[in-house]
């Protein structure tokens, strides 16, 4: 195609289709003037003029051209210019069957000279002008020989009407086809760019979920399927999911944190670009489970993208939530915590434990002898010091016992009930101050040893935090999604804040004058070590009956 050397696969189909039309509409004008003979005034007028021969052989002339646009796709210049020249012959001979000028057929001369604006180079168009031009004039230069009729003004007009037709849409066709280009490059670049985002987004180990404000995923890349335990179905590649994420019980912390994102003003902004606004990135503190079918702790940020005006109708506006599996990086520095660990405690149980018997021996004999107000006092800050020490030493010596766990079956309902009613003795707290949900009979596999030390550990937590009244601690069994049996224990206390819920489980780590920092930390790695979980959630609703809000909540990895 010589007048667009450089243009796309797509532009060129384009052309042949507008071929095609202009075929298809010159059947249609020259059935219509065959159709004119049809009426009284076509048959009087043009009565022996030979007007009606004319029209048949367009007709089949018209019907060869729409044959070859349709069907043989080669030389797209030597058909069009064919075409334009057996237009232009045949309504000059229309037109001087017609009467010329007078006839009003030099409008005919339109359609033929648009065509070639539109679809021709710019000297080809101007040549078919220049021919229709000369036509017309010719002709007027005859009637005044011939009749002394003077029409050249009128042919001049029409002449000039020819030439400026062709310069303005031939202009405007070459515009359009510069855009269709530009579209077209782009429209390329934009499949690149895509193919590349595809294959990044495919091949991060970052889980990545896009959905509407609504919670509606419409997409989530191989790592986020992965994480969340979806079904990796044949629509895989294409990343599409198509349900809601409140839609499916097991990814409840993740719709929570999302909920909780929004209502945390996710919709606050930085400096939009042009056309869309990039809203502020959050990330969740703490780590979130993900699929509860198989644990994981997972990392959430956030971020929006949509139109400057996303409330308007037909705005757009999508969430995406980057999701990070910290599980890996937990159990590697787990296993350089339990090395360390590993080597103090063995240092510890040899140089301290035994100065530290000897401090406190040394305490014993002293107040024996000394009875004063100041020495008493004095004593009992060196005694209270001694246990604090001799505490820490012993939650970093069960650290050894949990590599032999001893995973027999242990019945809730008696377990929790023997439990309730010794740590209620122990700690001398009112009868119904702590209420125990009942468990169905249900079973769990883990160490009662291990499990007796998790939920001592957990409702001591309760006791400083709780108000004291009926059933202000509540343990309770629930099933989750999967049917696996969790275990809860909330108190009516304020909760405990985004900023302490991200260092919870790490070890030293306290917000009380009197604590050790490894009592959490060791209840998670004995639930660990029993193939359960140990984690801090937000829940909106409980089904025991309860108060929402946060709880400690131990997932069984096998029922028994």
């Amino acid at each position: 195609m010589a007048r667009w050397p450089t243009i796309s696969a797509g532009s060129r189909a384009t052309f042949w289709r507008s071929l095609q039309t202009f075929t298809v509409t010159r059947i249609v004008i020259t059935v219509v003037l065959l159709l004119y003979l049809s009426f009284d005034v076509g048959r009087a007028r043009l009565a022996g003029s030979g007007y009606g021969e004319t029209c048949v052989i367009y007709v089949a002339g018209a019907l060869l051209f729409a044959w070859l646009a349709r069907f043989r796709r080669r030389r797209f210049l030597l058909q069009l210019g064919a075409q334009v020249l057996a237009d232009i012959g045949f309504i000059s001979l229309l037109y001087l069957a017609a009467g010329g000028m007078a006839s009003g057929f030099g409008l005919l001369y339109l359609f033929p000279l648009a065509g070639a604006a539109i679809l021709a180079p710019l000297l080809m168009a101007l040549f078919s002008a220049a021919l229709a031009t000369l036509f017309v004039l010719g002709d007027s230069v005859w009637q005044i020989l011939r009749f002394n009729d003077p029409p050249l003004m009128q042919a001049g007009m029409s002449g000039a009407a020819f030439f400026a037709l062709v310069l303005v849409v031939n202009r405007l066709a070459a515009k359009l086809i510069r855009q269709e280009e530009l579209a077209a490059q782009r429209g390329a670049d934009l499949r690149i760019q895509q193919a590349i985002y595809r294959i990044v987004v495919d091949d991060v180990d970052d889980g990545i979920l896009v959905l509407g404000r609504d919670g509606f995923v419409f997409s989530a890349n191989p790592a986020a399927r992965r994480m969340l335990g979806l079904e990796l179905d044949s629509g895989e590649g294409e990343g599409q999911t198509g349900f809601r994420l409140a839609e499916v019980a097991a990814l409840e912390p993740v719709a929570h944190g999302f909920e909780a994102w929004l209502a945390d003003g996710g919709a606050d902004g930085m400096a939009p670009p042009d056309f869309v606004t990039i809203k502020r990135w959050h990330e969740l503190d703490g780590a979130v489970r993900g699929r509860l079918d198989q644990p994981v702790h997972l990392k959430l940020r956030f971020a929006s993208v949509g139109t400057p005006d996303s409330t308007a109708d037909g705005a757009v506006e999508r969430s995406v939530i980057f999701m990070r599996d910290v599980s890996a990086i937990e159990n590697q520095a787990q296993q350089l915590k339990l090395a360390s660990m590993g080597r103090l405690t063995a240092s510890i149980a040899h140089e301290v434990r035994n100065p530290l018997s000897a401090i406190g021996h040394a305490t014993s004999l002293l107040a024996e002898d000394l009875h004063g107000p100041a020495e008493t006092r004095l004593l009992r800050i060196v005694n209270d010091n001694v246990v604090r020490v001799n505490r820490m030493v012993e939650d970093i010596l069960k650290l050894s016992r949990k590599v032999q766990p001893n995973g027999t079956p242990v019945a809730l309902d008696a377990f929790l009930a023997e439990l309730r009613a010794e740590f209620t003795e122990t700690q001398k707290l009112a009868a119904d101050m702590v209420w125990i949900g009942d468990s169905g009979g249900r079973s769990v596999r883990f160490d009662s040893l291990h499990l007796r030390e998790v939920l001592v550990n957990l409702l001591g937590n309760a006791i400083r935090y709780a108000s004291g009244a009926a059933a202000s601690i509540r343990v309770f069994p629930v099933l989750d999604a999967t049917g696996r049996v969790e275990l809860h224990v909330q108190d009516d206390g304020p909760g405990i804040t985004p900023e302490v819920r991200a260092h919870l489980f790490e070890p030293f780590y306290t917000t009380s004058s009197k604590g050790t920092g490894l009592g959490l930390y060791l209840a998670r790695e004995l639930c660990l070590n029993n193939g359960a979980m140990l984690d801090y959630e937000y829940r909106a609703d409980d089904s025991a009956g309860g108060a929402p809000g946060g709880r400690f909540v131990i997932t069984f990895g096998a029922s028994a």
